[in-house]
């Protein structure tokens, strides 16, 4: 008889793991709360517009290429990938902007212009960047963070002086130019955390960002899930979706039996969440809890968002498909979501527009827009200040860009805090996981494997190696590797 998983949550940790358990001839059930599979990278369609609701991002290539060949398809089997130039633009003042292009040579030019001598700088910058990418994704990432000794090997003890450092930090004692440090410091927000809180050995990030460029797979992200759920189905895993896990249950010996779905005991000889975690330890009864609530409550959380999907009856000038709007005031903004946690008073913003480059995002001679402002989990969110907050942020844009596109609105939806517990009972609404400080890098995430219930896991942002979706899918395959085990 084939041993049966029950997963819990569809995302792309989920499904990662679902296909490398199949593989290793698993009976795999994927129970999602919502209609659509993918978890929080689903899509909204409306009036012939189509947004991802989730990630818009796609990093970190080599990392899909190498999932999707562990089941001997391509990324062009599934989808079709295009690398976007420029990858994005960052925005600081009307007629101010600096684009990232499509190639090394074109970043470090646009270096040299605004400052100079940053051109070598930025050379010596990106090589230990791309060393640091090198030793994290082909070697750190796929360690499951059971052990301190998983970090130390002769390449890490070398470079220990990067994990004492700080992004920020390394930043500033190379580059001038505010601006350009703006740039630099960028991609670590991907991690959930302030660049002065984050290590230097993360400074990879630049590489995954400058070297192995931005992309667009067509359709959206959403491909992606299509992609993995297909691989997933080949290998005859069951998704079942609208299914809402309520109990995790657990026998007299501390042995997990399955799950309670809809009301109906589905037996399993091993649960899996890809859920999340703190949500997922809420199933359990009080005493197998390996985490109490004032343990979540200290943890440093990525920021939530404040999420608008605007359909624009007419094209938008001085945009690209990504847009980072810096024209405000960096750190403020980072203390408003880090340190005092509250609203920001002056909002960075990012806005995209995938129809600019992909027009089958949006109806023929019209812009799908998706706006995204970055704030803290667990604050207060309410449709008063979801309007003010989409007013200011158009406003700027408008100003920016200098041209009128409010009386070009043809709807609005909004996604925010109360969305993301409500839709992925997510943890005080975070957006994106567990930030990666230093007190919270591999060993000492929540742990993939439970430490008081037998044949329970755990995978996703929460745990090892963190947020993301390419970290999503190492997650899953740790994960799978110590079931299998």
């Amino acid at each position: 008889m084939k041993k049966k998983i029950a997963i819990i949550g569809s995302g792309f940790s989920s499904l990662s793991a679902a296909s490398y358990l199949a593989k290793e001839n698993f009976e795999v059930h994927v129970f999602e709360k919502n209609s659509t599979l993918g978890g929080r990278a689903r899509q909204l369609k409306k009036n012939g517009f189509t947004f991802d609701m989730g990630p818009s991002w796609y990093w970190m290539p080599d990392v899909f290429e190498s999932f999707y060949n562990d089941f001997g398809k391509t990324t062009s089997d599934l989808y079709e990938l295009e690398r976007l130039d420029p990858g994005y633009q960052v925005v600081f003042g009307k007629n101010e902007s600096i684009p990232i292009g499509d190639s090394l040579e074109k970043i470090y030019a646009v270096f040299e212009k605004e400052e100079t001598g940053s051109r070598k700088k930025l050379e010596r910058f990106m090589s230990s960047a791309k060393e640091n990418y090198d030793i994290a994704i082909k070697d750190l990432v796929h360690r499951p963070g059971i052990s301190p000794l998983e970090l130390v090997t002769p390449v890490t003890i070398r470079k220990i002086n990067y994990f004492l450092s700080n992004i920020k930090k390394d930043v500033q004692k190379e580059f001038k130019s505010p601006k350009l440090r703006q740039i630099l410091q960028f991609p670590v927000l991907f991690l959930g955390a302030k660049p002065s809180n984050t290590p230097s050995f993360y400074n990879f990030m630049n590489w995954a960002d400058f070297g192995l460029g931005t992309w667009h797979p067509k359709n959206g992200m959403y491909s992606i899930v299509e992609g993995m759920v297909s691989i997933a189905e080949s290998l005859g895993v069951k998704f079942h979706t609208d299914a809402i896990v309520e109990k995790i249950q657990v026998d007299d010996q501390g042995k997990a039996q399955g799950i309670e779905v809809n009301g109906e005991f589905i037996s399993a000889d091993v649960v899996l969440s890809g859920a999340d975690y703190h949500h997922t330890e809420t199933l359990l009864d009080q005493n197998y809890r390996a985490y109490s609530e004032a343990y979540w409550d200290k943890k440093v959380f990525a920021p939530s968002s404040l999420l608008f999907y605007v359909g624009l009856d007419k094209k938008v000038e001085q945009v690209f498909h990504h847009n980072l709007f810096f024209d405000v005031d960096f750190d403020l903004h980072a203390q408003a979501i880090y340190d005092t946690p509250k609203w920001p008073e002056d909002p960075l913003f990012y806005a995209n527009f995938p129809s600019v480059s992909d027009p089958s995002m949006a109806p023929d001679g019209k812009e799908a827009c998706f706006l995204l402002i970055p704030i803290a989990p667990g604050i207060e969110d309410t449709p008063e200040l979801r309007s003010r907050y989409f007013d200011l942020v158009m406003a700027r844009l408008e100003k920016l860009t200098g041209q009128e596109l409010t009386k070009h609105i043809e709807f609005t939806e909004s996604f925010c805090v109360n969305d993301f517990v409500e839709d992925y009972n997510s943890y005080k609404g975070n957006a994106y996981g567990l930030a990666n400080t230093l007190l919270q890098t591999a060993f000492m995430r929540p742990k993939l494997i439970s430490k008081k219930v037998t044949g329970l896991f755990f995978t996703g942002q929460l745990t090892v190696p963190g947020p993301g979706v390419p970290p999503a899918l190492i997650s899953g395959k740790l994960v799978a590797e110590l079931i299998a085990k």
